[in-house]
């Protein structure tokens, strides 16, 4: 991707609708009359003599238990520098996301203009009434050193450095994890690290307190190694100023090192200089983008290395994600008036024991991994795995308690469990996982109509990002001066125009297999051949004839006009005698799968139960459990019309199709969604413990009206339709679909394609196809 349009979409999302990426959200009701009188005067005084009587009322009456600070002066923002608080502001705003996405966490970002570390303590000392929760980010150091410490011994609520510390907790679990599989003791080994700024002091510290000897430590910063009497080090650098000489080199240094950690600068290390190393080395090169030394060259010296990366796309990634959100939860959920280095230490060991237990399903699945297993590939867990948030804070939490800094004590830690994974939803990072698992195994996919800006942008997002190879249909000049007017880079995208004489051998080609397909279905040759310069038609074919995997279309069409042609070209798969639509909602509790919405008018009860089969088909795919109400205007036998009769007779027919699927019906959609109600008066079924993440409608006009209802009136993204049923991925996209739905239907389209066919070569050679060969 340029930088041109890299900067453009940058801007294009932070700019689009709400400036910016957060907002508040009122959690209690505020419609009425009644209710703002509850909500401010006079029924607030309550709670405000509450709090003044007894100041921990202040947990129970308002947000301050969830609400967690993230505090800069702009001075150290990412590579930028000392750039100041408002332009630091939008990096703020995103690790507020980061918490609320991964913990569920509140956060206001706060940016303040002062660089006086006193001064910056006092305006930050006297916002503790407002916070659960402070979180220091992008504050140069040694200041950052100071700023922490003065705030820690004054403050009464936890307080972090992320900078320092997140990359101490992470880097120490996969460390402890890294040595255990090279058979060496962190007591023993000898150390190098490379970077002496506010996260690798913070590293060596906690290195320190797991077991290494700082005497087996030498470290480097911009200046050269530290050394015994170096003038101008601080009492903390001057612990770990072990070296005798004064001129020792990094190579030199790593000469028989048991251990690298850098953090540091991209290429400060050799080939040569990991080669020098001892037995078993391990070596972590962590610094961002790129690394001290590459995954591939360092491994291509040494087979007995093993190595971590602060990059998503080699194993063992030393993300903070992993850490911050998780410690916060937990010091939140007990109160706690700090964090100490027990909570620290017990991230750390929550980290390091979740990487030996055995990976999920959705964590295979997301990673694109057969079988993910500790060891030299896998030290530290994946930043999408699950069941972080239920490890890693109630680690944090007891350590809270038992080191004596809690406030509240948790006594049920089962259900206390069961509440942090409920805080999430179910598999709400659903396009988190779909990205992923596309990632790992890239497939073609041609874009119909790549005359426009946003099919454009999206081809540059998916190339980019490594999830598709996008072949785009389209007269070229146009495709090439719509993408020269948004800075899109063409490179590495096959520009095809089917009605060009360039393409006419291909054309005939596939007007012959169309003729073949159609011949008996009124289509005569020269209807084929005439219909094979009609793009969607064209990308049909292709995608038929294996010389593509998708289909993405629609945008610009109407619907049948997509769906017939994929219809008469691809089919459906086996044993499917009729398609159907399905639309996922992005909710805040979790996605929600709605079906048919698209394409059957009036199921009978057998097709409404093969309606239901594909569904949870597709959703599986996802790495998801299927949780089916059938919907009616009925609730178990309420009433005897003909559409309840039908969609009872339909959970009939799948039970006896399928005995495991989790379905029931018919019930109305509020029963499907009130546990309560359901369970009080129906208890027989199967959905009383379970969460409903599909819908199924009893006909088209029902779930055609929902989804549309839940789009505009409830606000809520909503991707599809998703087509279920054809012999290969044909999805349409709804006209005006911004750029990110888009890019999602692509990856739902990949997987799919993953599923669905292996790769097939079907003989053709890539000079004859210049698409030939990205999958």
């Amino acid at each position: 991707m340029s930088k041109e349009l890299r900067k453009r979409l940058a801007l294009e999302y932070h700019a689009k609708g709400r400036p910016g990426k957060i907002e508040v959200i009122s959690t209690k009701e505020a419609k009425t009359q009644h209710d703002l009188s509850l909500a401010y005067s006079p029924g607030v005084a309550e709670p405000c003599k509450a709090i003044r009587q007894n100041a921990e009322a202040v947990y129970k009456y308002t947000a301050k238990g969830n609400l967690v600070a993230v505090i800069s002066n702009g001075t150290s923002v990412l590579g930028l520098g000392d750039i100041g608080p408002e332009a630091g502001k939008p990096v703020m705003e995103g690790k507020a996301v980061l918490f609320k996405v991964f913990a569920d966490i509140d956060v206001f970002d706060i940016e303040i203009d002062e660089k006086d570390p006193e001064k910056f303590v006092q305006i930050v000392r006297s916002l503790e009434p407002t916070f659960g929760g402070i979180n220091l980010e992008d504050i140069k150091a040694p200041e950052c050193f100071y700023i922490e410490a003065a705030l820690r011994s004054s403050m009464k609520i936890p307080v972090m450095h992320d900078d320092q510390h997140g990359t101490a907790i992470i880097s120490s679990a996969a460390l402890l994890n890294a040595l255990a599989l090279q058979g060496k003791s962190l007591d023993a080994v000898k150390i190098v690290i490379n970077g002496a700024g506010a996260a690798a002091m913070a590293c060596v510290q906690l290195y320190e307190a797991l077991g290494a000897k700082s005497g087996h430590i030498i470290m480097f910063d911009k200046e050269g190694v530290l050394y015994k009497g170096r003038p101008g080090l601080d009492e903390i650098k001057k612990r770990f100023a072990n070296a005798t000489n004064k001129n020792l080199t990094l190579a030199e240094a790593m000469k028989g090192a048991d251990v690298f950690v850098g953090l540091s600068a991209a290429k400060t290390v050799t080939p040569a200089m990991v080669k020098s190393m001892g037995k078993r080395p391990v070596v972590f090169a962590l610094a961002n983008p790129d690394p001290e030394i590459s995954w591939d060259e360092a491994n291509a010296v040494r087979k007995d290395i093993i190595m971590a990366t602060g990059r998503t796309d080699y194993p063992n990634q030393v993300n903070n994600v992993l850490g911050f959100p998780y410690i916060f939860r937990g010091a939140l959920d007990v109160r706690a008036t700090g964090i100490n280095e027990e909570m620290k230490m017990a991230a750390v060991k929550a980290l390091a024991d979740l990487a030996k237990t055995p990976v999920p399903d959705i964590v295979t699945l997301a990673y694109g991994e057969r079988n993910m297993v500790f060891g030299p590939r896998y030290i530290i867990p994946k930043p999408l795995d699950p069941r972080l948030i239920s490890t890693v804070s109630p680690a944090v939490a007891k350590a809270a308690i038992e080191s004596g800094v809690a406030r509240h004590v948790i006594e049920d830690w089962e259900k206390y469990k069961i509440e942090l994974d409920g805080r999430l939803g179910n598999d709400n990072q659903l396009f988190r996982v779909i990205g992923t698992k596309a990632r790992k195994d890239p497939r073609r996919v041609v874009f119909a109509e790549a005359d426009n800006e946003r099919i454009l942008k999206a081809a540059q997002i998916v190339l980019d990002e490594n999830i598709a190879y996008p072949i785009l249909l389209g007269e070229e000049q146009r495709i090439a001066a719509i993408a020269r007017e948004n800075g899109i880079d063409l490179e590495g995208m096959v520009v095809i125009n089917p009605r060009s004489d360039t393409w006419s051998k291909i054309r005939d080609e596939y007007a012959a297999l169309y003729f073949k397909k159609r011949q008996r279905r009124g289509v005569n040759y020269y209807e084929a051949s005439k219909s094979m310069k009609d793009r969607i038609r064209f990308a049909c074919m292709m995608v038929s004839a294996g010389d593509a995997d998708a289909v993405i279309g629609g945008l610009t069409r109407n619907y049948p006009d997509t769906v017939k042609p994929a219809l008469e070209i691809v089919g459906t798969e086996s044993g499917v005698d009729k398609i159907a639509g399905m639309y996922i909602v992005v909710t805040k509790k979790g996605p929600l799968f709605l079906a048919d919405t698209t394409v059957n008018f009036n199921p009978t009860a057998e097709e409404l139960a093969n309606i239901t089969l594909l569904t949870a088909k597709e959703i599986k795919i996802f790495g998801i459990t299927p949780h089916i109400a059938l919907l009616s205007y009925s609730n178990f036998g309420t009433s005897d019309g003909a559409e309840a009769k039908l969609v009872r007779k339909t959970r009939e027919l799948l039970k006896q199709m399928s005995p495991d699927l989790i379905v029931d019906g018919e019930m109305q959609g509020i029963i499907a969604f009130n546990k309560e109600i359901l369970k009080e008066n129906f208890p027989f079924s199967e959905l009383v413990d379970k969460d409903v993440n599909t819908l199924i409608f009893p006909n088209l006009s029902a779930g055609n009206i929902a989804y549309n209802l839940l789009q505009e009136m409830a606000g809520f993204d909503t991707i599809g339709p998703v087509l279920l049923g054809l012999d290969k991925p044909v999805h349409v996209l709804q006209l005006g679909s911004s750029v990110r739905t888009i890019v999602n239907m692509v990856q739902i389209a990949v997987v799919d394609a993953q599923q669905k066919s292996p790769r097939n070569n079907n003989g053709r050679s890539g000079k004859d196809h210049p698409w030939w060969g990205k999958s």
